[in-house]
């Protein structure tokens, strides 16, 4: 996000330093819409996009991570749609936002091996930001899809990580 944008906007979306794309938002969104919709014939992404007033477009944009990660199935045809590949409760949020997001890293040394930074070898600060990065996967991956579809239960994403 940019510093010429509405402040409003940029609070919706979050603006501290560990920060969720709306790409994240919206398919968690669409997870626990589809999970609460799911009664074992596929559903429209229309139908979803609906439900949750989610642009469509964008949708279709997101859930080729979700299949490709194994978590969603689709079905082509005038019936067809989308549904969960495992049950709910097997899917921990965690999954879903890295299927959309990659790994959460909060600096980039942590990235993967080969690290770009020059100061890999004696970095005073590499536990500080290893334990961020896994306190923030932990956080998700304490949450199930089924936690989240439970009636009543908050959908934002905003909802599992607290700021």
């Amino acid at each position: 996000m940019n510093d010429h944008q509405d402040p409003a906007q940029r609070d919706l979306h979050g603006s501290g330093a560990v920060t969720f794309s709306m790409r994240s938002e919206y398919g968690v969104r669409f997870m626990v819409a589809l999970t609460r919709m799911d009664h074992g014939e596929p559903v429209s992404l229309t139908d979803i996009a609906d439900q949750e007033d989610l642009p469509r477009a964008y949708l279709e944009q997101i859930i080729g991570g979700l299949r490709d990660a194994g978590l969603i199935d689709s079905q082509r045809g005038a019936h067809g749609g989308y549904r969960l590949a495992r049950p709910a409760s097997e899917v921990r949020m965690g999954e879903v936002v890295r299927a959309l997001e990659g790994p959460i890293v909060p600096m980039a040394c942590l990235a993967a091996a080969g690290s770009p930074c020059n100061r890999a070898d004696n970095c005073t600060v590499s536990q500080l930001w290893s334990r961020v990065r896994d306190s923030v996967n932990e956080a998700l991956d304490s949450f199930t899809l089924a936690d989240l579809a439970k009636p009543g239960s908050p959908v934002a994403l905003s909802s599992v990580v607290k700021h």
